[in-house]
């Protein structure tokens, strides 16, 4: 109940302001999934200032899944000339917060884990693929693979998330 608690007034605090919304407010018939899944991507990605702030793209949306990809700049770099890992969960984090919310219910990390299997380098392509394990109620689980541009598996991500009946993801 705590927890509840907690996600309710931090989803109040964060919800965007309603006067942003204004003209581009879906449609009164009803929306596919993934039209749903598109609207969603849009909505966000306008308003994810970590997305632009780091470069990355969202390549792909469906309901439950997510594809977003990060090129490896020199300001990503640690002292040992790789990919901070922190900006490597960050991408998995945020395909993962594409995947949850594509249904349009407002959905938040309540958890994860992350693996970090090989380093990115300066230049790298990054390729975060996120898709639902398992979603039931209020809560779903998400795995997140991070490729670069050789195939080559960098990091492996599991999502937990916590779904806010009745709120929407993006506000129109």
């Amino acid at each position: 109940m705590v927890l509840r608690s907690f996600i309710d007034r931090w989803v109040d605090f964060v919800v965007a302001d309603p006067a942003s919304t204004s003209g581009d407010q879906m449609n009164e018939a009803p929306l596919s999934p993934q039209q749903t899944a598109e609207w969603v991507r849009g909505r966000m990605s306008a308003s994810d200032r970590a997305l632009r702030w780091l470069g990355m793209q969202v390549l792909q949306v469906a309901p439950g899944r997510a594809v977003l990809q990060m090129t490896v700049g020199e300001q990503m770099l640690n002292g040992h000339d790789i990919c901070h890992g922190g900006l490597i969960t960050t991408l998995a984090d945020s395909a993962f917060a594409y995947a949850c919310n594509s249904y349009n219910e407002l959905t938040v990390a309540s958890g994860f884990a992350v693996d970090l299997l090989a380093p990115g380098r300066l230049g790298d392509v990054l390729t975060a693929t996120c898709h639902e394990v398992s979603k039931a109620g209020r809560t779903g689980v998400y795995d997140c693979e991070v490729r670069n541009q050789s195939g080559q598996r960098i990091a492996v991500f599991r999502g937990r998330s916590y779904t806010l009946k009745g709120k929407p993801a993006v506000a129109g």
